[in-house]
């Protein structure tokens, strides 16, 4: 890539990951207020917020960090399997993707029973916890594609080593 399409590739790429991790704290706060507040109006409102901020804001960021992800491996020249840190990253950042693809239900679940005059029992219980932990869990797993990112701990993959890419570079004059 151009030095100018690369920047913004990952401009929109650090935007999209850092949006989603503040995303995920977000919902953490609600989580614990579904859990922990007193006014039944804030818990029942906290889990149709964390429906509404799931589906237009985690969702969307998740995906969009991780394609802006996959366009900065492949257009740069640290390249999608050359080094262990890129690959590791790639790696957390699908399970990370699946594992919130799959809580959508259950948002929506709760947000939904949450709206009902009387909600149901089982709402009350595990359901309720499970997202406190899910979305501690994933802020700290957030944590880790960041880190990779700014260490960029050292070591080629075999296909790395095995493959002997051109320095692609910006040339003056060009």
């Amino acid at each position: 890539m151009r030095p100018r399409v690369r920047k913004a590739a990952l401009l929109a790429h650090v935007a999209c990951s850092v949006g989603w991790i503040g995303a995920v704290a977000a919902f953490l706060v609600l989580a614990v207020a579904g859990v922990s507040a007193s006014g039944d109006v804030v818990v029942r409102s906290s889990y149709v917020a964390m429906d509404l901020l799931t589906g237009y804001a985690i969702v969307p960021l998740a995906l969009a960090s991780l394609i802006t992800g996959l366009v900065q491996a492949v257009g740069t020249e640290w390249g999608l399997l050359r080094h262990y840190w890129v690959v590791v990253k790639l790696l957390v950042t699908v399970v990370a993707v699946a594992v919130l693809l799959l809580q959508v239900d259950s948002i929506g679940f709760l947000a939904e029973a949450m709206a009902r005059p009387q909600p149901p029992d089982e709402v009350l219980g595990g359901a309720r916890i499970s997202l406190v932990v899910h979305a501690g869990a994933g802020l700290v797993v957030l944590l880790v594609p960041m880190v990779l990112s700014i260490y960029k701990p050292r070591g080629l993959t075999r296909f790395g080593r095995g493959v002997e890419r051109p320095k692609t570079g910006w040339v003056r004059g060009r």
